[in-house]
């Protein structure tokens, strides 16, 4: 980071696992890792932040077998919607913004198994269908470092008591649209007025009450996102 940067105080089926050390933690179990929570608008850069990490750490070309530093979405963490709400999300009318959006005590209990040493699962979350898939699962082994990347990571305070660092990455809301409207056509199967139509009356009034006043509880804050590269 540059003189810019604030400082303030599955059977299921698997996707590639992570191990410890190189090899798989006996029943499951390692040491405590250090956990570090990434937050920040929608599209503000939180995942490159996160693979800069890693690539600092050495860790972006290791196989996923040898990997010690691990990357956790929020966004795995979606709640299962109803009949109702899935019929919404389909028209872009449910607020994925929203802390309700989120399965709270799954992330909580995950966060402490992984903080305890323990292998997890992760669900995997496909963005077209708005859900989980089922049976499928990322196994997260006991890793050193684990990031925990999302909107609204530091919004939960018995979550937000976890994390030995967090980090807040802080970009304009105008460049975090626009990496938004492409994003959401060509990888979640929008059309462009469903993707402005949600920015407008969910995402943006969310980012606002209750994704930005969580910045306050950062202890890095990062201008201009991933273009920060110091």
């Amino acid at each position: 980071m540059d003189d810019s940067t604030e400082m303030e105080r599955k059977s299921p089926r698997e996707t590639p696992s992570v191990k410890h050390n190189g090899c798989l933690a006996m029943n499951g179990e390692g040491k405590t890792p250090f956990l570090i929570g990434v937050a920040g608008g929608t599209a503000s850069g939180k995942s490159t932040v996160c693979k800069k990490i890693m690539e600092k750490l050495g860790q972006t070309d290791m196989d996923h077998a040898e990997r010690q530093v691990v990357t956790i979405s929020q966004d795995c963490f979606y709640r299962e919607l109803t009949a109702v709400e899935r019929e919404k999300a389909a028209k872009g009318c449910f607020n994925f913004d929203h802390p309700d959006a989120f399965d709270e005590d799954l992330i909580l209990r995950t966060l402490k198994d992984i903080l305890a040493g323990k292998k997890c699962q992760i669900p995997v979350y496909d963005y077209i269908i708005n859900s989980r898939v089922e049976n499928r699962f990322t196994t997260i082994y006991p890793a050193d470092v684990v990031l925990f990347e999302g909107i609204l990571v530091f919004y939960f305070p018995e979550v937000r008591e976890l994390f030995h660092m967090k980090l807040f990455v802080d970009t304009d809301s105008d460049t975090r649209l626009a990496r938004r409207v492409p994003r959401d056509i060509k990888e979640r199967g929008r059309d462009l007025d469903q993707v402005l139509n949600q920015y407008m009356n969910f995402v943006k009034p969310a980012f606002e009450d209750f994704c930005m006043p969580t910045k306050k509880f950062a202890d890095v804050i990062i201008p201009r996102g991933a273009d920060n590269t110091v």
